[in-house]
C-alpha cells in the first residue's frame, strides 16, 4: 500500500511458541501504523510453531508492504536475529520476540518520536506483564505473578527497573556508561537502521542479546524512554531471565566480549563518533560504578594531545 511514511522493518525470531507465535503476529497484523514489513524466521521449533505461522501467511501477505517468512535449522537467537537484520529494508526496526505482543499503537508513536527527533537513535515505552495466558498481572517482590494491585510490588516492568535504576526520567537515560549496571531498557524499542548498520553483529559470545546490543547502540544514539505501556511482556516458566545464576554468568560474558570488541577498535577513521561517546557515555561519579572510560589530555611538541582509554586498554592516541 502506497505511503510517504518510513517504512518499518518488524522482525521476528520464532522458536517454540505454538501457543503465542499467532497473537504475537497479529498485534502487528492490528499496528495502527501501516507502512510495515514483517520479517519472520522460525528457528527449527520442534512443536507446531511453523504451522500456526503458515496459516497466517495470506492475511500477512495482503497486510503489509512485504511478507518474508523462512525456516531453517536451529541456530540460536544470535544467527538468527544477525539473518534478520540482514533482510530488514525498512527506516526503522522494531524487533519482538514470538510470545510477546505490540500495543496497536506503539509503533505509530514511537515512529512519531524518531520522525520529530532526528537526534535519538532508539525509543522505547513501558511494558504491561501478561502470564502465560495473555492475562494482564503484576509482579510481586519476587517477580511472582499476582493479580491485585493491593498484592503488587511492581505494575509494570519499568516499575522494576526503576527499582534499581534511577535514569528513566534522566538525560543519561540509555548512556555506555549507564549501562555498566547491567541492562535497564525495557522490551519494545524502534531502532533507527542507520545506527543499527553500525554496530557490532550478534555473537554467541555475547548471549544477552538486548543487552548487547544496548551496548553497542549507546555508543553512536541517544535513547529515549516514553513513559507510557507500548508492549506486553509475556511472564512465563520459560523466561531465560528466570535463572538468576544463568544471567549473572552471561551477564559476565557480554561484558568480557564488549572488553575485546573495545580493545581492538582503530579510531582513525571514526573521530566524529570517539567525540560523540566522550560527550554522551562516561566518567559519571555519582552513578557509583567504575570509570571505565578515563581521558587524559596533555601537551606534547606544542599540540594538544588525547589518549583514550577504555576498560584499561589503550584504543587510540591522537591529536587534537
Amino acid at each position: 500500500m502506497p505511503t510517504d511514511k518510513p517504512l518499518i522493518s518488524v522482525l521476528m525470531p520464532a522458536y517454540n511458541h505454538q501457543n503465542y507465535v499467532q497473537d504475537a503476529i497479529k498485534s502487528i497484523i492490528n499496528q495502527t501504523y501501516q507502512n510495515i514489513e514483517l520479517i519472520v524466521v522460525d528457528d527449527g521449533s520442534k512443536d507446531d510453531t511453523l504451522n500456526k505461522i503458515i496459516e497466517l501467511k495470506g492475511e500477512c501477505e495482503k497486510r503489509f508492504t512485504n511478507f518474508s517468512f523462512e525456516t531453517q535449522q536451529n541456530k540460536g537467537t544470535c544467527e538468527t536475529l544477525n539473518k534478520l537484520i540482514s533482510k530488514a529494508k525498512g527506516d526503522y526496526v522494531y524487533i519482538v520476540a514470538s510470545d510477546d505482543l505490540v500495543k496497536p499503537y506503539a509503533i505509530e508513536c514511537q515512529a512519531e518520536f524518531l520522525n520529530s527527533n532526528p537526534q535519538y537513535g532508539l525509543v522505547v515505552g513501558d511494558n504491561e506483564i501478561i502470564d502465560s495466558n495473555g492475562k494482564k498481572c503484576y509482579w510481586d517482590e519476587k517477580r511472582n505473578n499476582v493479580y491485585s494491585k493491593n498484592e503488587a510490588k511492581f505494575l509494570t516492568f519499568a516499575d522494576y527497573l526503576k527499582n534499581g535504576c534511577s535514569f528513566f526520567n534522566d538525560k543519561n537515560f540509555g548512556s555506555y556508561e549507564s549501562l555498566q549496571i547491567g541492562n535497564y531498557i525495557p522490551n519494545g524499542y524502534l531502532i533507527r537502521k542507520s545506527i543499527l548498520d553500525k554496530v557490532e553483529p550478534f555473537s554467541k559470545e555475547a548471549p544477552l542479546e538486548d543487552y548487547f546490543l544496548m551496548l553497542q547502540l549507546s555508543k553512536y544514539a541517544k535513547f529515549k524512554f516514553l513513559n507510557k505501556v507500548l508492549f506486553s511482556y509475556r511472564w512465563h516458566g520459560a523466561n531465560t531471565i528466570t535463572n538468576i545464576e544463568k544471567i549473572e554468568k552471561y551477564t559476565n560474558m557480554v561484558k568480557q566480549y564488549e572488553k575485546e570488541i573495545l580493545s581492538k577498535l582503530d579510531f582513525k577513521n571514526t573521530l566524529p563518533d570517539v567525540e560523540r561517546v566522550v560527550k554522551y557515555g562516561f566518567c559519571y561519579k555519582s552513578f557509583g560504578v567504575p570509570h571505565l572510560f578515563e581521558i587524559k589530555k596533555y601537551l606534547k611538541d606544542g599540540k594538544k594531545t588525547r589518549i583514550v582509554n577504555i576498560f584499561n586498554y589503550r584504543v587510540h592516541t591522537y591529536t587534537l
